[in-house]
Parts: C-alpha cells; structure tokens; sequence
C-alpha cells in the first residue's frame, strides 16, 4: 500500500508541477479539468447513480467549465460570484453536518447532483483564476489545505482525546483541528515575512488579508483551515451513507479524486471570495 502511495503521488506531481509552474495557466486548466471530470464521475456513484448517468454528469459538469472559460470568466473574477459561492457552501456545510450520516439521504437527488457538479466547477474556476493572480497566490491557497491537514494529523495523534465528528469521521479530534488551525496562522505570517523580504510573481492571500490588519489575516487563516475540515467531513458524510470506503479507486493507493480534493472544494472558492472582498 505505501509503494502504492509513493509512485502515485510521484506521478500526480510529474504532472501537476509543470502545469503549475507553466508561464500558460491554460495548462493548468486542462489538467484540473480532467481531475474536475473525474470527481464529477465519483460523484454520480456516490449519489448511487449507475455508469452512463455517472458519466453524463462527468460531460454537464465539463461543459459548464469550458462555457465559462468560453466566456472568459477565468480573466474576470467576480466578487458577487464569489460571495455567493461562499454563502452557499457556508450554509451547506453546517446544514449538511447537522442532518448527518442518515440524513444525507433525505436531500432529494437533483439537489444533490447540482451541488456537487456546481462545487467542483467553481473549484476548477477558482484555481484558473488564481493561476491568472500568480503562482505564488495560487500555492498560498493550495499550501493552506495541506499545511491544515498535516498539522492537524500530527496534533491529533500527539494530543487527540476528543472526537470532532464520531458518527462521522471517528479519526478526528478538536485537538487536530486546533492543531491544524496553528500550523496555518504560523504558516501565515510566515508567508507574509517572505512576500516582503522577496519579490514574488504576486501578493499571497495573507498578504492580501494582513493589508486590512493582523486581525483580519488570523480570522481569515482560521475560517478557511474551519471550511477544509467541513468539506472534509461532507464528502466523509456523503460516503458513509452511500457505504463506501473510498471515493473510488482510480488513484492507487489514495483512493478517488474526491478524497483528494475533498477539502480544497471549499477553502479554494472562499479564498478567492476573501482576496475579492
């Protein structure tokens, strides 16, 4: 299993290196596109949806981002798009997490459907577009997620007594997500530190949030390390009650696209809603 691990991460990283480090940001576009059709397909079996239906919801989900791109909007970002967006996913999360495990099922199909496909596309539009703003912008959204991640693992195993989400995702503990909550404001004014002692291609979102003062940059650290772990445990909400173990198997050894992305799909719109605020 960690071969398996190892070789996968090594190739999704000989792939997403030079897309992310490309002058083009189309070509991280095509290449997110592709994880974005994936999870789109994952999605459509975890709502018990059989192959073609999957994959039809896999051709909706592309088409509104090439409609999008079609239409320019990866080059004009849209405050009320985003602050919609963040809205709804703020909402859905405390919704979703308060009806739980047995009542994912309640929420009628099309509802479901149009939310995940409408999720992953403004997730692939928020990492276009950030690409648009510059590397260093982009990778202070993406380090957020995984610094998050990391940092609450390690807490969590040191420090873990009380559960987070039992009926949810038993692993977690509010010792980690605290944990993860420090790393990312170290991770923060650290990152500003380096924005003014170097000179990088682009502000980085802390940058952006501690031009409105130190308050804002640790409020806005903590609510979007707070939203990686609601997208994390929606998507361990959704496949409990579907019954499954991994989004899919089409990463060996990590499981599916989804249970990669599954925290990005809201730190990454609400990074994008707080740099256009």
């Amino acid at each position: 299993m960690l071969k398996q691990r190892v070789i996968t991460a090594l190739v999704l990283l000989a792939l997403l290196l030079p897309a992310l480090f490309h002058p083009r940001p189309e070509a991280l576009a095509l290449l997110t596109l592709m994880l974005i059709a994936a999870g789109a397909w994952e999605w459509g079996r975890l709502n018990q949806l059989t192959l073609l239906p999957s994959l039809a919801l896999s051709v909706v989900c592309v088409t509104l981002c090439l409609l999008s791109w079609l239409q320019g909007w990866p080059w004009a970002p849209s405050r009320s798009v985003w602050l919609s967006m963040g809205g709804v996913w703020v909402l859905m999360g405390v919704a979703l997490l308060r009806l739980g495990v047995s009542g994912w099922p309640r929420v009628a199909l099309p509802l479901r459907l149009v939310g995940g496909v409408g999720a992953l596309w403004m997730t692939w539009l928020a990492v276009f577009q950030a690409k648009i703003i510059g590397i260093n912008f982009l990778l202070s959204l993406l380090v957020l997620v995984w610094v998050a991640d990391i940092a609450a693992y390690f807490a969590g195993r040191a420090l873990g007594r009380h559960k987070l989400a039992l009926a949810i995702s038993p692993g977690k503990t509010w010792e980690g997500a605290l944990g993860g909550l420090v790393g990312v404001v170290i991770l923060a004014f650290v990152w500003v530190w380096a924005d003014h002692r170097y000179t990088p291609d682009s502000l980085s979102l802390y940058s952006r949030l501690q031009a409105q003062g130190t308050l804002v940059l640790v409020l806005g650290a903590a609510f979007l390390t707070a939203m990686s772990v609601v997208g994390d445990l929606v998507e361990s909400l959704v496949k409990r009650s579907a019954g499954f173990k991994d989004s899919s198997h089409l990463l060996p050894g990590h499981g599916g696209v989804l249970d990669r992305v599954d925290a990005l799909l809201p730190a990454l719109p609400l990074g994008m809603m707080l740099a256009t605020l």
